[in-house]
């Protein structure tokens, strides 16, 4: 079977959570019989700081604009059993417009930022990644964020088919890894600075940092400004590689998940790092947002934070209590979500969606 991919990158970590979700599903998919082509347009920012050099389970075509690329993904498409399109894909509209006139399989569009793109919607915004139809072409739409966002896309997008296909973490790579000495502390975040994640990461790491000055604090990520609150028990390292990940983790009694606020105010939709993190055998404390009891079990396999107060008491749970949740935490996502089961999942979700007929498909949309 034939997948043909236009995505926003899969050869890049820098900035984004795309790259490291596709790598997982992608390498889960090929043992399930998927023959995966994966188009990037080749973006300096990406080029620059890429982490990929060979895709396991698929092929990557970069190309510099869509022009130089469309005769290859003419053919690519003509010969797929499924082809998706992706949220923030440079090229989506163009590729969607392919899909439609050519190719013989499943249409699929998969929105790995769904909150954002309805909140853009709901200011008036229309998202670049697909045009005045919404998503009506498609046969089947994949959401990264379910609960209420699932029929909200079938009710402001013209979605007639959608399924939830949540964040996932490769076992393989994210797994308990030795503390590193420069990434040691008590508490530690690992993202990419955004403006709606900053009240939360000042609320729940920044105030703690300068109430307790003498814990250590460690902040991993891209982006981040010159402005930035810091102190001096709040120590910096610039964005990560996904190689690092476990060993950062692993090198603090906590680490911290702050949602987007998008995310948060939609629900159900669990960042792939707090899957990642788990999965390496952190103990983790994150913000709160409807559906996270869908994902993890709240004081039992992840601690809640509404306050400053609420990070500073769980700094000083037991060493004890402390290991309880990261082994309860890791049980849950090697059982539930990992990479391979998202990839059973969406090879189900297309095989039940290309035997059904498009009258059945409608009915979704009712």
């Amino acid at each position: 079977m034939r997948m043909v991919i236009f995505g926003l990158t899969v050869t890049s970590s820098w900035g984004n959570g795309h790259a490291t979700l596709w790598r997982g599903l992608i390498r889960a998919l090929a043992p399930l019989g998927w023959r995966i082509s994966f188009f990037e347009h080749d973006t300096p920012y990406y080029a620059g700081a890429r982490d990929l050099d060979h895709l396991d389970g698929g092929n990557v075509v970069l190309y510099g604009g869509w022009d130089d690329v469309a005769q290859a993904a003419a053919v690519a498409v003509r010969e797929a059993d499924a082809v998706i399109v992706t949220s923030y894909c440079p090229d989506a509209v163009q590729a969607s417009h392919l899909a439609r006139e050519s190719c013989p399989g499943l249409k699929v569009f998969y929105d790995l930022d769904t909150a954002v793109t309805l909140a853009r919607i709901e200011q008036g915004d229309q998202p670049p990644y697909f045009g005045p139809e919404g998503l009506r072409d498609f046969d089947l739409v994949l959401s990264y964020t379910g609960g209420p966002a699932l029929d909200a896309l079938k009710t402001m997008l013209g979605a007639r088919l959608v399924v939830p296909l949540y964040g996932h973490v490769d076992p393989g790579h994210h797994r308990p890894s030795q503390p590193r000495a420069e990434f040691a502390g008590d508490l530690s975040y690992l993202g990419t600075y955004a403006d709606d994640r900053q009240t939360g990461v000042e609320k729940l790491l920044v105030a703690p940092a300068v109430r307790m000055p003498d814990r250590r604090f460690v902040i991993g990520g891209a982006q981040y400004p010159q402005d930035f609150p810091w102190s001096d028990n709040i120590f910096f390292v610039r964005h990560l590689p996904p190689a690092d990940h476990p060993a950062f983790f692993c090198s603090s009694r906590l680490t911290l998940n702050v949602t987007r606020e998008a995310m948060a105010r939609k629900g159900w939709c669990p960042s792939g790092r707090l899957f990642e993190a788990a999965a390496c055998g952190a103990a983790i404390i994150s913000d709160d947002w409807p559906g996270l009891e869908s994902f993890f079990e709240p004081g039992k396999e992840i601690l809640l934070a509404h306050s400053t107060e609420d990070v500073v008491a769980a700094l000083g749970l037991s060493d004890g209590e402390i290991e309880a949740l990261r082994r309860r935490a890791r049980e849950r996502v090697l059982d539930e979500h990992t990479s391979a089961r998202r990839a059973a999942e969406l090879d189900r979700i297309l095989n039940e969606a290309a035997r059904a007929p498009a009258s059945e498909q409608m009915k979704e949309a009712v």
